[in-house]
């Protein structure tokens, strides 16, 4: 069959059931292909980067890799920020690209294009993906594919990319199409048994230990196994940003998030603890502050991770363990099964009170109007499949408060940072699940993919959208209140936002505005009472910050407003 027909029922014999694209000339014969067959949706965007985005919060639902694809030139580029986030984040993908003919490709001359829109895709794509491929001949199109789809799932996950030229996608392709992705490894690898036991006796022997949940558990799809071991240890959890939904939000060991913009209470508790399990996060400088030695201080840290290059990297002295989570989650419940647990009463008393102390609803005494983590605690709802969280200072205010179910999601954009990622990661989930999905985005933000809404629209996807305006690009703005003397150009000055409620109704999505406290219940009631896709908008101060702040410098316990920063960092 032709290579494009053979793309196509290779997609839908991986499990494949929908593709992202925006169509363009170099692609054209792969969406035909998909259309006649018939097996996988096609979800046609309106700019590639957003088909990235989508696709990843697809994969990000079932672990079943996330396909988008662009045509030659533009089309491919525009990929390559959703393909980065996909590599950051440890989400498994594939991104097709359409390629001009071989003919056309200027290869060794010295010249700067052959071809139209010839562009060396694979070259730009290598650094922030597991792989990049061209397609060179008809037999290593089957080949290469099953490559991708093997890769992008194996160890830690992540995203391939395929540059496919138009001749190839016409020739002639000879070898079957597999009846569907490789069974996965028969047995688990054996782990060191004397490792486990020392993290089971150091968690038991310690007087204040905590579990540092990371996106690593929901990547390497561990999240059962992990909660066995969490109820069996009973021993306090906190997780990172990608962490956010390991556990659900009354889970009885649940803390909070720690980081840079961290609960205050979970950061407090995180500096006392006196032996720390990571698991699965990669202890950059948003988890532990830039303060490495105080973060290490005299605790024990066992660090259980896949990739071996993220222990013992910034963070040093930790007792690593190498293996895929799932692996080493069962060995650990295991090893645990035959260790007395200690009750663990005063440690998670004293949380308690920290909790009490610093609630996530007093961070911003003096806002007037709307406070946005009441708001996110206001948003949940039991039917919910995802809440997704755009970039900004809501992405912080969502994953301080935001109330997550047991089999609720919290999607977003962590290593990337990658505003714009919100709506088309909702697009994504709600595709996979069919459930209602919240998006959660800030207004600058908001604005970098607001095309989508038509997307949204024409497949009537039951995407709630969240919109906190607050008139500015409210992290950056509050970075330049720190460090640039309060001058906030092209953040509050020479910036400016549409009316979203008016933009969605343009769209045929209904919608709703809110500037009192007391109109959000109501607001939030008519939202779950909408059928399809609804937008509410809702007014926040300018001049309410993301806190608590870790102080760049000093220890993650130390936090704005009440402590200074030393230096300048990121935001």
């Amino acid at each position: 069959m032709r290579g494009a027909d053979w793309i196509a029922r290779f997609l839908a014999s991986q499990g494949v059931d929908a593709v992202y694209e925006v169509a363009g000339g170099m692609i054209a014969n792969l969406i035909d292909a998909l259309h006649r067959d018939d097996q996988v949706r096609i979800v046609a965007c309106h700019h590639e980067q957003a088909a990235g985005f989508a696709a990843e919060g697809h994969a990000r639902m079932n672990g079943v890799p996330g396909v988008a694809m662009g045509t030659s030139g533009p089309g491919a580029i525009n990929l390559l920020t959703a393909l980065g986030s996909c590599h950051f984040d440890s989400t498994p993908a594939v991104f097709i690209t359409g390629q001009v003919n071989r003919s056309e490709r200027k290869l060794e001359r010295p010249i700067r294009q052959l071809g139209f829109q010839e562009t060396d895709v694979a070259a730009m794509a290598a650094p922030i993906a597991k792989a990049a491929w061209r397609v060179e001949t008809a037999d290593d199109l089957p080949r290469l594919l099953a490559d991708a789809f093997a890769l992008a799932v194996a160890g830690r996950p992540g995203p391939v990319l395929v540059d496919v030229p138009l001749d190839l996608q016409l020739a002639e392709v000879e070898a079957p199409v597999p009846d569907g992705p490789p069974p996965p490894p028969a047995a688990e690898p054996q782990l060191d048994p004397d490792a486990l036991l020392r993290i089971v006796e150091d968690l038991a022997a310690a007087e204040r230990p905590l579990i540092l949940a990371g996106g690593g558990i929901r990547a390497g799809r561990a999240v059962e196994r992990f909660r066995q071991l969490v109820d069996q240890l009973a021993v306090p959890v906190v997780n990172s940003l990608m962490g956010v939904d390991v556990l659900p939000f009354d889970h009885p060991h649940r803390v909070g998030m720690i980081g840079t913009y961290g609960n205050r209470w979970a950061n407090i508790a995180l500096s006392r603890c006196d032996a720390l399990l990571v698991l699965g996060s990669r202890l950059d400088i948003r988890q532990t502050g830039a303060d490495t030695e105080a973060f290490v201080a005299d605790r024990v840290i066992h660090h259980v991770d896949v990739d071996p290059g993220e222990i013992n990297n910034r963070v040093r002295g930790c007792q690593e363990l190498v293996a895929d989570l799932r692996s080493a989650l069962a060995a650990l419940v295991a090893a645990a099964a035959s260790t007395a647990r200690p009750p663990y009463a005063a440690w998670t008393a004293e949380i308690a009170e920290l909790k009490d102390r610093w609630p996530d609803t007093g961070e911003l005494p003096g806002i007037e109007g709307i406070n946005p983590n009441r708001v996110m605690h206001q948003l949940a709802h039991p039917g919910v499949s995802a809440f997704v969280a755009d970039v900004g200072q809501h992405q912080m205010w969502a994953a301080q408060s935001v109330e997550i179910g047991r089999e609720q999601r919290f999607l977003t954009s962590g290593g990337m940072g990658a505003m714009g990622s919100g709506l088309p990661l909702a697009i994504g989930a709600a595709v996979e699940s069919g459930a209602p999905v919240v998006s959660i985005n800030g207004d600058g933000g908001f604005q970098l993919n607001i095309q989508e809404l038509q997307t949204l629209a024409r497949n009537r996807l039951p995407v709630k959208i969240v919109v906190l305006d607050n008139g500015s690009h409210g992290m950056v703005r509050q970075f330049q209140e720190s460090y640039f003397d309060g001058r906030y150009q092209s953040t509050v000055w020479g910036y400016s936002a549409p009316d979203f409620v008016r933009v969605a109704e343009a769209y045929g999505i209904p919608g709703r505005s809110v500037t009192d406290p007391d109109q959000v219940a109501g607001a939030v009631a008519a939202m779950w009472e909408a059928d399809g896709p609804y937008m509410l908008e809702v007014a926040i101060d300018v001049a309410a910050n993301a806190y608590p702040k870790i102080a760049f410098g000093h220890p993650i316990s130390e936090m704005e407003p009440f402590v200074a920063p030393k230096a300048m960092e990121s935001t």
